[in-house]
């Protein structure tokens, strides 16, 4: 798909010029990029899977520049949002992106992954959670299992070579519940089901 076909929401179009104003000043994306539309783009992707529901919650784990998770909150206004990523100068950037933007029921946290499952409130309270470029799946199913509710779901992108990724989770932490959607460009959507 050819990035001129595709029409960007007023919303979308701030938050590049944002996150393109604070990637000069911080590494918040590749250096190289001229605009982020291609990650927004990438970001809509997880829509279809996501309810735009008041009473879910989503965590959007390594969020970065707040990709995918303020793409989502911006075509999921109702939805309760957590951005979180360890480097707390992205998380900062972030929270100036989310209050530019007039986001609500959207916050920004600093920390890890793995670390954040064992607190509270965070521990077994969301509905979803996404990531983007973090890590393997098996890693990401082992920190989801302390920050899922029951029923809940990991949402991924993944490029082709996902069928490993899946052999891994499954051999090593008895996962069999993932389902995988070819979407764009040889890249698939996985959800792992809790």
């Amino acid at each position: 798909m050819n990035i001129t076909e595709i029409t960007f929401t007023d919303k979308e179009k701030q938050f590049n010029d944002m996150v393109m104003y604070w990637n000069d000043k911080i590494n918040i994306v590749s250096r190289k990029k001229e605009n982020v539309y291609d990650l927004i783009e990438d970001s809509r992707l997880y829509l279809d899977y996501i309810d735009n529901d008041k009473s879910k919650s989503l965590l959007d784990l390594g969020t970065g520049g707040g990709f995918p998770g303020i793409v989502i909150k911006i075509h999921k206004p109702l939805l309760n949002v957590t951005l979180v990523d360890s480097i707390s100068k992205k998380i900062n950037v972030v929270k100036d992106i989310i209050s530019k933007l007039q986001l609500n029921n959207i916050t920004a946290v600093s920390s890890r992954a793995e670390d954040l499952g064992k607190r509270s409130p965070y521990k077994k309270s969301f509905d979803y959670i996404t990531a983007r470029s973090v890590a393997p799946l098996d890693n990401l199913v082992k920190w989801s299992v302390n920050l899922l509710k029951p029923g809940g779901r990991l949402i991924t992108l993944k490029g082709s070579d996902i069928n490993d990724e899946i052999k891994n989770a499954r051999k090593n932490l008895s996962v069999d519940n993932i389902d995988t959607y070819e979407v764009l460009n040889h890249r698939s959507i996985t959800i792992v089901k809790f």
